[in-house]
């Protein structure tokens, strides 16, 4: 299911999930620039991005790279589609946490994924980019603050659209857990290409990060109150967003 925006208020602005979008585009913006000047992409992915095998080899460096390349993009649908769960998703984490905690428990659930994908395959050579695990970790979050909130999505089925139109709202839970499950499954069938040192999705890393921000987000909530969220009420078009501040999108 392809979420276009959920209905959960937010009591400040989301400043620090502001932030880190900016961050990420602008830096995808870096790259474009550096493609242009003749710099390949791979290049770029090699001088920052996270190398499993470097890591044991050079500890003091690699770890640096951890967080370099959560900014670091493979594309634009790379970046679009991170950003997008980004933009729906963290503002109400950011509001249930704290803004400090928030960028805390982002970093985290980004290391938390690069490790776990090391984990699974420690040899690798390919670098990893991209701000999947700290978002995944985002979304675990969001599923275990909010599971009953709705979320619009896109309907699939064009054949639906007569009777359900073009969105529809589901709960928080099963727009998430698609994610995870897809992950999972992805991530299964993958462990064959890994033996045989392929490239491609670290799946592992979002698996990661998204258990890290499921077991992590309820210590950094402790005195913290959270919103009263509304709850998904059955299948129905979307209703209209209540009144109140919170980002204009999501």
């Amino acid at each position: 299911m392809f979420p276009v925006r959920d209905r959960l208020p937010t009591r400040s602005v989301p400043v620090v999930n502001y932030l880190l979008i900016a961050a990420n585009v602008a830096v995808f913006v870096w790259q474009m620039a550096l493609d242009e000047a003749g710099v390949p992409a791979q290049t770029v992915a090699e001088a920052y991005g996270f190398v499993p095998r470097e890591l044991v080899r050079d500890p003091l460096v690699e770890s640096t790279h951890i967080v370099s390349a959560m900014f670091l993009h493979g594309g634009l649908g790379h970046l679009g589609g991170n950003m997008l769960y980004l933009w729906i998703f963290g503002d109400n984490v950011e509001d249930a946490v704290g803004h400090r905690r928030y960028l805390l428990f982002y970093l985290l659930g980004g290391v938390a994924a690069a490790l776990v994908q090391m984990a699974v395959d420690p040899t690798s050579p390919v670098p990893m980019v991209g701000a999947s695990g700290a978002i995944a970790a985002v979304l675990g979050a969001y599923m275990a603050l909010y599971p009953r909130s709705p979320i619009t999505v896109v309907n699939p089925v064009p054949l639906f659209w007569f009777a359900y139109g073009l969105f529809f709202d589901l709960p928080a839970w099963f727009v998430i857990l698609e994610f995870f499950v897809l992950n999972l499954l992805s991530g299964v069938s993958s462990l064959a290409s890994m033996r045989h040192g392929a490239g491609g999705v670290a799946f592992f890393a979002h698996i990661g990060g998204f258990v890290a921000g499921l077991l992590l987000v309820k210590p950094f909530t402790l005195g913290r109150t959270l919103v009263t969220a509304e709850r998904w009420g059955g299948w129905q078009a979307p209703a209209r967003r209540p009144s109140g501040r919170r980002d204009p999108w999501s």
